[in-house]
């Protein structure tokens, strides 16, 4: 049940679901406002789809026509997905009405609400009734399942983006830009409203006399938009093409240079998704948006972001992206990354949330054979990967230990002869970055250089050089891997080998809360299951493709932290396999100062990327705390260690970083 559905191009998500096997049935608004223009509901050959008479016109606050209800609930399902917010009246009226016909199908809701509301009675009763009840749901951004989980829900939550019909928006045959002084045309799509951040958009182009802007979609601020133009001296430059959808809309893009998301955030409004920037993309036509909402997520590094409501930085965004060279390069990375927004794919993902709340697979859905989408990477061998640094004495115990069977990568941080030639001896891959780029950035190289080779559908198995496991130990890692089509990472139990103790190997992820519950003394009693360590990690082919590269910005520690973390967002699960394996623990040396420098400052970075400026404040603010009571209850080095830390984290772990 989702209203959205009247407008054809958003049925691409059933279709595809239908060509996979799934038996669907739609009901959908009969008329509805998409744009700012009224949609009525038209048919063409989707069979599956009814229109249902609606009341009211608020997204979350409209009711469906009752009696195509009733009578839908009275029949068998599988599931029942309700496109709706779980705080939404219509999601209120679907689950009465189920509840009236003593329908006891498991249900699946819908979010992409990425603020967090405390909403009135009754709402807020109504949210928390749907939540509790619910089998499971999925969002289309990451704040929006923390949000859920943070409400009640306790049933399994999936990440799944919305979907773009590549066949439709279509890369453009053109020459690539040449000049990046001349001609220029910047295009804007969506409602035009206050938030959007349009006028600012009108202000930039007013600044070059060289660009030219479209403007298609409808809305309230259309005539400010229209008055500004010209009070500017930019009417004859700035064109309000009006509503497009479908092959009209996706004309228009092609004839654009850039695509300009220029988003404000307001106090009860982020972008949730920003589906335009994926067409954008798809059609080859690059990106320059707000660094706000759900924007980052979806862009990732394909595009340019800039701070919201900045007229100069909006300018110098797409001045950068009109740069023939840089132009080039954002054209190909957007149409690679637009790729993950399929249907097809998003098809894929919301039948297996179907199937794992359901108990079964449900009827008419096809199980995938042997070597398809559900058991992908399974039979393929477990590629290593191995970040190397200084002396490869560890690194070769660690694959003399491991044994032969298994391609290796290695990434030579330190670009050492002896390395290569261990490499060579051992019939290993060798990458030699040139210098040493941390951690994360020296993954990144090896599974770009999988990728690069066809070899992207292997699992990986990130293996530290301090850290021994045999093949047998591997092959139960992988096993355990592919037990459940959703476990995306699988760590191991470890143990000093120097005492034959077991090393921790769960811990719970940082956050401002748990750092108080540490500065009082009672970190030893949270022992939630967050993240495996990374000594010895394997990570699922399917959830690299989703989640993406690790994060460079952390050049050592937190890497993996913040992968898992984002993994775990989109809906993968974490688990530690019981194996034989050993983890010395910084064995690969360097500077223990300098180690510890960066430990924290990566920590730093962790917290004010997952919880914001705020977030940060109220962490490092409970570490100075519990340092200063340690500082002084504590004797001796364990005293010094505390005031050393309670410094570092006045001065800020990062700029005490860059003083080490």
């Amino acid at each position: 049940m989702a209203h959205h559905a009247v407008v054809d191009a958003w049925r691409e998500r059933e279709r595809e679901m239908i060509a996979q096997g799934v038996e669907v049935r739609l009901l959908s608004s009969v008329t509805w406002n998409e744009g700012g223009t009224d949609i009525t509901l038209s048919r063409g050959g989707d069979d599956f789809v009814a229109g249902v008479r609606t009341f009211g016109t608020h997204p979350n606050g409209f009711l469906y026509d009752p009696r195509p209800l009733w009578r839908a609930l009275g029949q068998r399902f599988d599931v029942i997905d309700l496109h709706e917010e779980p705080f939404a009246l219509a999601t209120a009226e679907i689950l009465f009405l189920r509840a009236l016909r003593r329908n006891r199908t498991p249900y699946i809701l819908y979010s992409a609400q990425n603020i967090r509301k405390r909403y009135p009675i009754p709402i807020r009763w109504f949210e928390s009734w749907a939540l509790q009840g619910a089998a499971g749901a999925y969002v289309c951004n990451r704040e929006a399942g923390e949000i859920l989980a943070d409400k009640g829900l306790t049933a399994p939550r999936r990440l799944i983006p919305l979907g773009v019909d590549v066949q439709t928006f279509l890369p453009r045959e053109a020459l690539p830009r040449t000049d990046g002084a001349g001609d220029a045309v910047i295009g804007y799509v969506g409602r035009l409203e206050s938030h959007k951040g349009v006028d600012h958009l009108v202000r930039a182009v007013a600044r070059h006399p060289e660009w030219t802007l479209e403007i298609t979609g409808e809305g309230p601020q259309r005539a400010d938009l229209e008055g500004l133009a010209s009070s500017l001296g930019v009417a004859d430059r700035v064109a309000f093409l009006g509503h497009a959808s479908g092959a009209d809309l996706a004309e228009r893009y092609r004839r654009l240079d850039v695509v300009a998301v220029p988003s404000v955030p307001t106090p009860g409004w982020l972008e949730q998704f920003c589906r335009v920037a994926v067409e954008a993309m798809a059609s080859g036509v690059p990106v320059v948006a707000s660094r706000t909402g759900a924007i980052p997520d979806v862009v990732g590094d394909a595009g340019i972001l800039v701070a919201p409501g900045d007229v100069i930085a909006l300018e110098y965004g797409i001045a950068e992206a009109l740069a023939p060279e840089r132009h080039q390069t954002l054209v190909a990375a957007g149409v690679e990354r637009a790729a993950r927004f399929t249907w097809d794919r998003v098809a894929e993902q919301q039948i297996e949330l179907y199937e794992a709340v359901s108990g079964a697979v449900p009827a008419g859905v096809v199980a995938a054979p042997s070597g398809g989408p559900a058991g992908r990477g399974s039979e393929l061998p477990v590629h290593v990967v191995v970040v190397a640094y200084g002396d490869p004495t560890l690194l070769e115990g660690a694959l003399t230990h491991l044994g032969p069977g298994f391609p290796v990568t290695i990434v030579d941080n330190s670009s050492a002869d002896q390395t290569r030639a261990l490499a060579d001896r051992l019939g290993a891959t060798y990458i030699d970055p040139g210098r040493n780029l941390g951690f994360g950035a020296g993954v990144n190289v090896a599974l770009r250089a999988l990728e690069k080779s066809g070899q992207s559908a292997q699992d990986v198995l990130l293996l530290n050089p301090d850290a021994r496991i045999a093949a047998d130990g591997v092959r139960r890692m992988h096993a355990h891997l592919h037990s459940d089509p959703r476990l995306g990472v699988v760590g191991a139990t470890q143990v000093d080998p120097a005492t034959g103790e077991k090393v921790r190997t769960w811990w719970p992820f940082p956050h401002p809360a748990r750092a108080w519950v540490e500065a009082v003394g009672l970190g030893t009693l949270n022992r939630s299951k967050g993240f495996a360590i990374g000594s010895i990690l394997m990570m699922r082919s399917e959830a690299i493709d989703e989640v993406g590269l690790f994060d460079e910005q952390f050049f050592l520690y937190a890497e993996e932290v913040d992968w898992q973390r984002r993994a775990r967002d989109a809906g993968w699960r974490i688990e530690v396999a019981e194996v034989d394996a050993s983890h010395v623990g910084a064995g690969t040396g360097g500077d223990g100062r300098r180690r510890e420098a960066l430990f924290h400052a990566s920590g730093e970075k962790y917290i004010r990327k997952h919880f914001g400026a705020r977030g940060w404040r109220v962490y490092r603010r409970a570490v100075i705390a519990g340092a200063s009571v340690r500082a002084v209850l504590l004797p001796g080095a364990r005293g010094r260690a505390a005031t050393e830390r309670r410094d570092r984290y006045r001065r800020g772990p990062v700029d005490a970083a860059g003083e080490a």
